[in-house]
Formats: structure tokens, C-alpha cells, sequence
């Protein structure tokens, strides 16, 4: 070992009896050089070739340079070879763009909030545009691929939430004051027919016509009475969690009997609706539920809440049937099938159920 380290550095190690080994060695310099191959003096001279000694001392750097032993010579050699590595990250990147490095992209949410500065920020409907494209093709190439009919139901659904301010504060006004009311026939105008032959009839969206079913108003009504209920139950010292699913549930489970009740009638006479309409048509009554409790807890403080609660329940009842019986009086067929029900019978059993229905769903156990 010292014969070894004794000799000239990158001089091959000597033999066991010190003199110069006859067999050919491989190692590595210091551990971080290429590995290079010595032959002994005796052969290289046989050969012709200069003699591996020498080639090593010509090998050596000269002094003040650093050799590849030198750890920061290792670090600059690394950097300099990092990036012949870097082009398979980058296709990488390139088969997966994301948002940000999507050129297209950035630029066109750059130009939508330019916009919307330059214009003072009153457009509400710029973001909107802006996700609606990425919206509809992620429904097309992926939810709408894993559950089938995904795609057609969400288009049918969101027909019943195009509304605006305007409509709502008018069904509003029809649904509690339905007996000054005069028109209640819906807006109906010429669609292509798919099949290439006569022209189907198409209802005009809610945001157009006064009297199109929605299903904001049913939802939002429903949400409030429950949130109506469970502040009772509080004011009494009864509320606890359950209460917001179990009224929910007893709401949503009745109003289900009795869209299905008249989508059977609707049957017996051979008329043609849509379920979507008939939730619809049956939510508006949460409108009248909220009504009453809200009277009822002004008045529970003075020891009057449940008798507020029914004298509120008479004229609400009431407008609800009313609004039924307008509203299946114009949307059912004059022409029916002669060995069904009579049209005006279910006219009016479907006007009633209103009230049996807001009487089934009341909560007024807590009220004074």
C-alpha cells in the first residue's frame, strides 16, 4: 500500500514484490474520473507505444488547474451536463399543458379582466363566458362519459333556472296574489322539428314568459322554510341537528307523492307533461309555508303564534290552489281521453292537493 501512494499520482499500483504488475488494471482516479487502463512499461515498449507512465504524467493537469478529482471541477462538469437531461421534463410538460403554461389561455383571461376594468366592472356575465366553453367540454368528454344522460339532464335542469330579477319578483307577486291575475296562458313559438318534418311547439324560458315553471323559486322556498323550522324549534329549546334533514325529508318525500299522484292522473287522461313541471308547479307552495311562519314567530312572543299560523294558512292555502287550478286548467289538453277522468275532476283534485299537502308539511308543535 505505501508503494502505492508513493508513486507519481494516476500511476497504476505496483505488484506484491514492489516492481511493476504484469497484469492489466481498471479503477477510478479519486472516485470521479472516467476509469482508464494501464499496462505495464515492458509491453507498452514491446509495442512501440509510448510508455504508460509517461502517458499518465502527460495525463496530469497542469498546476493551479483544477483535475476531476476537485469537487467544484465535478459540480461545474454537472451543471454543464444537466441540460442535455432537461428535453424529456420538458416533453413532458408539453404532453400534459396545464393552465399556466397554456399561452391561449392566460391571454384570454388577461384580455376578459382588461375588459372588464376598461368597462368600469359592470359586466356580470364575463366570467361566465369565460368558464362556460371549459364547462361544456368538460361535461362532454368527461362526467357525460361515466354517467350516461348526464349531459341531457343538466341541459333540461338548467332551462328552469334561467331567471332574472324581473321574473322572480313578478311569480312572486302571482303566486301570493293569484286572483288578480288575468293571463295565464304560457308563450309558445315554432322550433325545427329534429326529424325534418313539422315544426314542433316550444315554450318560451322563464326569464321570457311570466307564466314558465322554474324551479329557483321551489328551491329557495324550501331551503327557507326548513331554516324557518329549525329557528322554532330553537326559540323552544328543542333544536338539534336532526331537525333540518327530518323536515327537509318530510317536505321533499310528500311533495314526491304528489307529483306522482298527478303525473297518474295526467296518465288516466293520456295528456302529455313533464315531471320538471310538475316539481315546479307543487313547489310553489313552500313560498306560502314561509309566509306563515314567518308570521307566526313575529306574533309567538305575544302567546299568538299558531293561531297567526292558520289564519295566515287560509289565504295562503287558498292562493295556492287558486294558482294550481289556473295553471293545469291552461296547460292541460281541452282534448282527452274519452275512457279517462273528466279534465275538469282532476282539475280541481289536483287544486285541492295543495291544501291537504301545506297542512301535512305545517310544523306548528312549538308554536304558542
Amino acid at each position: 500500500m505505501s508503494n502505492y501512494y508513493n508513486s507519481g499520482y494516476g500511476n497504476p499500483p505496483s505488484g506484491s514484490d514492489g516492481s511493476a504488475g504484469t497484469s492489466s488494471n481498471s479503477y477510478y482516479g479519486g472516485g470521479y474520473s472516467q476509469p482508464t487502463t494501464y499496462a505495464t512499461d515492458q509491453q507498452s515498449q514491446q509495442s512501440g507505444q509510448q510508455p504508460a507512465s509517461q502517458q499518465t504524467e502527460q495525463q496530469q493537469p497542469a498546476y493551479g488547474q483544477p483535475s476531476y478529482a476537485d469537487p467544484n471541477q465535478w459540480k461545474q462538469q454537472s451543471q454543464q451536463q444537466a441540460p442535455a437531461q432537461a428535453p424529456p421534463q420538458a416533453t413532458t410538460q408539453q404532453q400534459q399543458p396545464s393552465f399556466w403554461s397554456n399561452p391561449s389561455a392566460v391571454g384570454a383571461v388577461a384580455a376578459m379582466a382588461a375588459n372588464s376594468m376598461a368597462t368600469g366592472g359592470n359586466n356580470p356575465n364575463a366570467m361566465f363566458d369565460l368558464i362556460q366553453p371549459h364547462a361544456q367540454t368538460f361535461l362532454k368528454s368527461g362526467a357525460a362519459r361515466m354517467v350516461p344522460g348526464l349531459e341531457t339532464f343538466m341541459t333540461t335542469l338548467r332551462r328552469y333556472f334561467q331567471v332574472d330579477n324581473r321574473y322572480v319578483k313578478t311569480k312572486l307577486q302571482r303566486i301570493f296574489f293569484p286572483f288578480l291575475c288575468k293571463s295565464w296562458q304560457r308563450v309558445k313559438f315554432d322550433a325545427p322539428s329534429q326529424g325534418g318534418g313539422m315544426s314542433d311547439v316550444a315554450y318560451a324560458l322563464p326569464h321570457s314568459d311570466e307564466n314558465a315553471p322554474d324551479l329557483y323559486i321551489p328551491a329557495m322556498s324550501l331551503i327557507t322554510y326548513v331554516l324557518l323550522c329549525a329557528l322554532v324549534y330553537g326559540n323552544a329549546g328543542q333544536f338539534n341537528p336532526e331537525v333540518l334533514p327530518a323536515v327537509a325529508s318530510l317536505c321533499f318525500m310528500t311533495q314526491i307523492v304528489e307529483v306522482l299522484l298527478i303525473r297518474f292522473g295526467y296518465y288516466m287522461m293520456q295528456a302529455p307533461v313533464a315531471f320538471l313541471d310538475l316539481f315546479s308547479y307543487t313547489g310553489y307552495k313552500y313560498f306560502g309555508l314561509c309566509i306563515n311562519m314567518l308570521a307566526a314567530i313575529l306574533t309567538n312572543h305575544f302567546g299568538l303564534g299558531k293561531e297567526t299560523y292558520y289564519v295566515f294558512f287560509l289565504y295562503t292555502a287558498s292562493a295556492a290552489s287558486f294558482f294550481m287550478l289556473k295553471t293545469m286548467a291552461n296547460n292541460i289538453p281541452l282534448v282527452v281521453a274519452a275512457t279517462g277522468p273528466k279534465r275538469e275532476i282532476m282539475v280541481v283534485v289536483f287544486a285541492l292537493s295543495q291544501c291537504l299537502t301545506m297542512y301535512i308539511m305545517s310544523k306548528t308543535k312549538f308554536l304558542s
